[in-house]
């Protein structure tokens, strides 16, 4: 599990002058009220791959599931480094994130059963989700749940530009 606190280090290059870092449990609560995240990973040629998704923050960690035919599953599978961002569409306001990790296959019914509560919590009925075998089941068919841990997090703030960089003991 990621730290719970971990130590922000302001980008003065990036931020400023009178700039200060955002505070952590700020960028939690936006990560896990978000609605829409963005998933970039690589294509085995190569090419980067982008794509919008649905995730919940559990356990320190962003949770997303995709099709195990999906391109995103295929990526993963390739090469497990990938980034999930979100933010706001203003550039005068708020906060854009940038979360760094590593997607791991996530198997135990009992850690997937409350993933699940998590995702329809937060998302309602489109977030409904069966499990069992060690994946989510629902309307599109069987779903590789993956947990994204952070290695590192960049705020980007709006209005008096600020970047904060927060790094964490894995990845």
């Amino acid at each position: 599990m990621p730290e719970s606190n971990p130590a922000a280090e302001l980008g003065a290059r990036y931020s400023a002058d009178n700039a200060t870092a955002a505070d952590w449990s700020q960028v939690q609560k936006l990560l896990a009220e978000a609605r829409v995240y963005w998933l970039s990973t690589v294509r085995p040629e190569g090419r980067p791959h982008v794509t919008p998704l649905l995730s919940v923050w559990v356990d320190g960690a962003l949770h997303i599931c995709t099709g195990p035919e999906e391109r995103k599953a295929q990526n993963l599978l390739l090469n497990p480094r990938c980034i999930l961002t979100t933010g706001c569409n203003a550039l005068d306001e708020g906060i854009d994130i940038v979360v760094e990790g590593e997607a791991v296959v996530m198997t135990d019914n009992t850690d997937l059963r409350r993933i699940a509560d998590a995702y329809l919590s937060k998302y309602a009925s489109d977030g409904h989700f069966d499990v069992h075998d060690g994946a989510f089941f629902g309307q599109g068919g069987r779903a590789l749940v993956y947990q994204i841990a952070p290695s590192t997090v960049f705020g980007f703030g709006k209005g008096d530009f600020s970047q904060t960089r927060w790094r964490f003991g894995h990845g």
